[in-house]
């Protein structure tokens, strides 16, 4: 037999043993392989919205500093705000963006936008100017809704973007009376959290939304291949890339969530779910204000989930059946003494993402709330869930944590792809590749980008490597991107070194991830300085000026030889890491 024929025979054989691993670990999980068949109900993200909202229509559904609307108080205010899109001149297809933390605003315009037909560019309130005005200008954003607090930046980025509708909101604007006017006057006058700004043109969003209220929402046609959403990441040559995630995407992501947590849960009851994560993020985004949505569930959200004593103070009347996290939050929570004595007799699961979560972390949450954690896997680029740990809410001695992120979502594809391009078998480490309904449809723009990253067939390459277990859980073993993950947000090194390597002492920087207990990763630039009187204190202020601050660098290393470099030319970032 010929060596081309025993590796074909070898291959075919590591396919049936991957398949029959595979798949039968589905079926042991209780939940379906499949979700394909529910997922041709629905056409958009709205009319799954619509039908939950109007099936639990007098639930409440969003809660914001004790403040609670139900699913038609938002489904209502989200049409009307749909209705002022159009009536602005809003086109389907039309990208809007929003920039506010976890509010009552944000389910509102959301879903208001997706009602006119518009895409969702989901933006950090935390961006500086620069960091915005590459998002806006990339996307083509039409408008905007932004909380007060970050309006300053806003006016800072506008000049050279395509933005002709500002909306300007303040965190109290959807609660009632006098409480909405005491909550935005307290963040505006007492903790001085909103700086002066000057927008014209703007809309104040109560106003608009009397106005909106006079308005028909007007129908519009929206197929599963369209955008929803316009989610950004980045890569290593630092520029932010738009993820094309269509109706189809994150219908088929909920499905497989609701498929993997809710068919547990009694829907009878009012289930709190606490929203701790930036609803920006692809992973709150999902997790709770689609997946649920489904249960009637009680979102409770969380504006600043970094201050560990004031989300004990919101949480400590509520009742809550499920949590979200990454580990950073809930080492936080562990830490805070109110949190750790507080009645945990309701809660049944929390599930970790994001970023790697610690051992240690996960059997100290199980030994204070009782509640195992579940860890899970995903990108931005799969909408973002790809696996999650088996969830069994009846026998909760199955569930909990295990070094490994859980085994493929129903209707999910998981292979790892050897160096040469081969797949290799189980428990054999290579790229972790995906193929699903919930992988995007591509870059925005990027043709290029989105070639190098979805095959022909399918397949995204995720850049992480992993090895799938012979019960057909995976394991995470190390990553081939350069991307740094601080506290579950991508930063990427090339976008840290343009920064740095702007200041006009630097001669040669590298950015790179060096370990860290709590954050999982921290930022260290290793700097070539043109200068000797160039300070480790100067760089953080440059970067700090001009970057988020989860991307300014923790650490700062000088060399006074040049940085290591390929043969033709590339700085080894791997041999910086130590």
């Amino acid at each position: 037999m010929s060596d081309l024929a025993v590796e074909s025979a070898a291959s075919a054989e590591a396919d049936r043993l991957w398949a029959e691993r595979f798949w039968t670990a589905h079926y042991r999980t209780g939940v379906p392989a499949c979700i394909e068949d529910e997922l041709t109900r629905w056409t958009s993200v709205q009319q799954m919205f619509e039908a939950d909202s109007r099936r639990f229509a007098e639930r409440p559904g969003y809660v914001s500093l004790g403040t609670a609307l139900t699913y038609g108080q938002v489904l209502s205010a989200a049409k009307a705000f749909g209705a002022w899109l159009q009536s602005v001149g809003v086109q389907p297809g039309d990208r809007v963006a929003l920039m506010m933390p976890n509010g009552l605003q944000y389910p509102t315009a959301l879903f208001g936008v997706l009602f006119a037909g518009a895409v969702v560019v989901n933006v950090n309130p935390l961006y500086t100017p620069r960091e915005l005005q590459h998002q806006l200008k990339d996307s083509g954003a039409v408008a905007i809704v932004v909380m007060d607090m970050f309006a300053k930046t806003l006016e800072q980025a506008r000049e050279g973007t395509q933005v002709r509708h500002v909306v300007v909101t303040a965190m109290g604007d959807m609660m009632p009376g006098l409480k909405g006017v005491a909550v935005s006057a307290m963040m505006r006058h007492v903790q001085k959290l909103v700086p002066a700004w000057r927008l014209p043109d703007a809309h104040r969003w109560k106003a608009l939304m009397r106005r909106a209220r006079r308005l028909t929402l007007k129908p519009v046609e929206t197929k599963p291949e369209d955008l929803a959403f316009l989610q950004y990441t980045g890569g290593t040559s630092g520029v932010a890339k738009g993820a094309m995630l269509t109706h189809r995407n994150i219908l088929a992501n909920t499905l497989q969530g609701r498929a993997w947590v809710l068919d547990q849960i009694d829907q009878g009851e009012v289930i709190g779910n606490v929203t701790m994560l930036p609803l920006y993020h692809i992973f709150s985004l999902t997790a709770n204000l689609m997946m649920f949505t489904g249960a009637g569930g009680r979102n409770i959200l969380i504006a600043n989930p970094r201050d560990s004593k004031r989300v004990e103070w919101i949480l400590r009347k509520e009742r809550f059946v499920g949590m979200t996290g990454l580990n950073t939050l809930f080492s936080s929570l562990l830490k805070t003494e109110a949190f750790r004595n507080r009645d945990f007799s309701d809660l049944k699961l929390t599930i970790a993402g994001g970023m790697a979560t610690q051992k240690v972390v996960a059997e100290e949450w199980e030994a204070v709330t009782g509640a195992p954690l579940v860890d899970g896997y995903g990108l931005t680029e799969t909408s973002p869930v790809v696996c999650i740990g088996l969830v069994d809410l009846a026998h909760p001695e199955r569930m909990g944590f295990d070094g490994t992120v859980g085994l493929p979502v129903p209707s999910t594809e998981v292979r790892m792809r050897r160096e040469n391009g081969t797949w290799a078998g189980i428990d054999e480490p290579g790229e972790l590749c995906v193929r699903g309904p919930q992988v995007m449809l591509g870059y925005w723009q990027r043709p290029d980008e989105t070639a190098k990253a979805i095959s022909a067939d399918g397949w995204l390459a995720t850049g992480d490597v992993g090895v799938m277990q012979a019960n057909g859980r995976v394991r995470l073993v190390d990553r081939i991107k350069d991307m740094i993950l601080v506290s579950g947000f991508n930063v990427y090194p090339g976008e840290i070194e343009d920064v740095v390597a702007s200041h006009p002492l630097v001669e040669e920087v590298a950015a790179v991830g060096v370990p860290d207990p709590v954050q999982g990763e921290r930022i260290k630039i290793v700097v070539v300085p043109r200068s000797p009187e160039l300070t480790a204190e100067m760089l953080i202020a440059h970067c700090r000026a001009q970057l988020t601050a989860y991307k300014v660098p923790r650490l700062v290393e000088f060399r006074a030889e040049p940085l290591p470099k390929t043969p033709v030319g590339k700085v080894l970032r791997r041999e910086l890491r130590g």
